[in-house]
Parts: structure tokens; C-alpha cells; sequence
């Protein structure tokens, strides 16, 4: 079976045994569970609820891997045990914006607080900086009541410059959005 690039093999500091890659196409059936797995959480990502169909997680994967391969983004997955628990991505802006990358990480319920969320973030920033050089500064938007996110980013940096009341709608009510940032270089 064809497998994305490995970035990491070993335990984060908690001892969970993981293998940081790329994704690659063969990753589809994984990564559509996985995307619906959360979504049926209706927790802190953009579904909430919503089934993603197979066909549409292989068109997602095919736009990013061409993001990929022209250095407008690096996406990277988590497992352990051979079950993925974690991804997370960095976007590149364009024009005026193209040092600028946005992030995005979700870890698996099962495995939120074992460290996963801590390496992956440290392993995302520091492979987009290998692998687009222009990366200046990383954004990210986050659910107001995911105190435990918001933490992790502070702690690595990420310092908070605005927040949009309401700014996320959500079938039982609104959550307040927070913005972040770190300036790499």
C-alpha cells in the first residue's frame, strides 16, 4: 500500500506510541471515518452532524494533495496503533497574503490530553517551515469554549487578536470565535 512521507515515529511525552505522515491518496477510507467520526461529536470543528460521503472525502484529499505538491500546504496525520487519531494542515494565503498559513488540527476524542495535540502542532509548524520557506506568520480561529486548544496555543506562542461574538452558529445556540497568531521569522 502506498504511504505518505514519514515525519516523526516515537511517543509523545505522555508515552503514546504515534507516526506522524503525509497523506496520500491511500489514506481515504481512514480519513473519511475519521472526518465523520468528529462530526458526529459536534464539538469544536466546522461540522457539525453532517455526513461527509466517501466521493467527497477522495475530491477533498485530490485538492489537497495537489495543494501539496505545489507548496501551498502541508497536511500531516497522526497514528497510533495503526488507528488515525489526529490531523492537521497549514494553508498557505496568496498574493499579498502567501507568507501567512492558516492551521487547522483535530485530535480523535479518545486521545485528547495524551500529548498528541502538543506534537503534532510543534511537528506541523516546524514541516511547513522545511517545506515552504515563505511561512512568516501562522493563523488559526478557535471555538471560545475550547479552553484546552486555546491553552495548548498559548502555550506554544499563539498570542489571541480578536474575537467575533457569535461568530460561529450552531443549531442549539452561537459560540464567540477567537483569532490567533504566532510570527515564526
Amino acid at each position: 500500500m502506498q504511504r505518505g512521507k514519514l515525519v516523526f515515529r516515537g511517543k509523545t511525552k505522555k508515552g503514546l506510541p504515534v507516526e506522524i505522515r503525509s497523506v496520500c491518496m491511500a489514506d481515504v477510507r481512514p480519513m473519511h471515518a475519521y472526518i465523520n467520526e468528529l462530526s458526529r461529536e459536534r464539538t469544536f470543528i466546522t461540522y457539525q452532524g453532517e455526513k461527509v460521503s466517501l466521493a467527497e472525502e477522495r475530491a477533498f484529499i485530490k485538492g489537497q494533495l495537489k495543494k501539496i505538491r505545489e507548496k501551498k500546504e502541508v497536511q500531516l496525520m497522526v497514528r497510533s496503533h495503526g488507528e488515525l487519531i489526529a490531523t492537521s494542515a497549514i494553508e498557505m494565503g496568496v498574493r499579498t497574503n502567501r507568507h501567512v498559513g492558516s492551521l487547522g488540527i483535530s485530535v480523535k476524542k479518545t486521545f485528547r490530553g495524551s500529548g498528541v495535540g502538543s506534537l503534532l502542532l510543534k511537528i506541523i509548524i516546524e514541516e511547513t517551515r522545511r517545506a515552504i520557506p515563505r511561512l512568516e506568520i501562522v493563523t488559526l480561529d478557535v471555538h471560545a469554549p475550547n479552553t484546552l486548544a486555546i491553552t495548548l496555543y498559548k502555550k506554544f506562542g499563539f498570542k489571541q487578536y480578536g474575537s467575533l461574538p457569535r461568530g460561529i452558529k450552531l443549531p442549539r445556540g452561537y459560540r464567540d470565535e477567537v483569532f490567533m497568531y504566532k510570527v515564526i521569522k
